[in-house]
């Protein structure tokens, strides 16, 4: 059973009209509306730009398109938004690493999700983070699982790009509390 928690807030619907089909058929309101029953894990996918300022930037966004693709050899698959920070980042540099969430990071979570959001150098400046032995991204204290990648395939698909990624390591530092989850455009957790 889920549970409700306060979500990010949401932007406001699309203006009222027609909804527009896609050349396939099903309409962009439609076609999100359909998906948001699909239960996701919130993950928060991170690198380190060691190109931005003296000592480089860390940047991260938060996912629900994350998923496991092939046990030998361990990869991971993560969906970015084309043209976003960390899409123009991991297309210069093939290391990142991934965070899952707790339920009780709720926070974390809506804070790298925002649009039009404040810079990653001021988003990870109170979290408390270690970076990774092989990736140099940042991990999230707390999380329930944290995997460090190297990327090994890059597919655009529509207005996203597919990341698939080897998995360098692998740990589970903490066994508290639940996942974070996404549903019907709220976070919640399990019961």
């Amino acid at each position: 059973m889920f549970q409700t928690t306060p979500s990010a807030p949401t932007p406001a619907p699309a203006p009222a009209g027609p909804a527009v089909p896609h050349a396939g058929g099903v309409s962009e309101d439609d076609f999100r509306a359909a998906l948001s029953r699909l239960a996701a894990g919130v993950v928060l996918v991170t690198a380190h730009d060691p190109e931005e300022g003296p000592s480089g930037e860390d940047v991260g966004m938060t996912a629900t398109a994350f998923m496991s693709v092939s046990l030998d050899p361990p990869l991971v698959m993560v969906s970015v938004r084309n043209g976003s920070r960390l899409d123009e980042l991991l297309e210069r540099q093939p290391l990142w690493a991934v965070s899952v969430l707790s339920e009780s990071q709720r926070t974390t979570a809506g804070r790298f999700a925002m649009k039009g959001r404040i810079s990653d150098r001021l988003l990870f400046e109170d979290m408390a983070v270690t970076h990774g032995t092989e990736s140099g991204a940042p991990l999230v204290s707390g999380a329930l699982a944290t995997l460090e990648c190297h990327t090994e395939q890059r597919v655009t698909a529509g207005d996203h790009t597919l990341v698939v990624g080897r998995v360098l390591s692998a740990t589970t530092p903490s066994t508290e509390g639940g996942p974070l989850m996404y549903f019907r455009g709220r976070y919640r957790t399990l019961e």
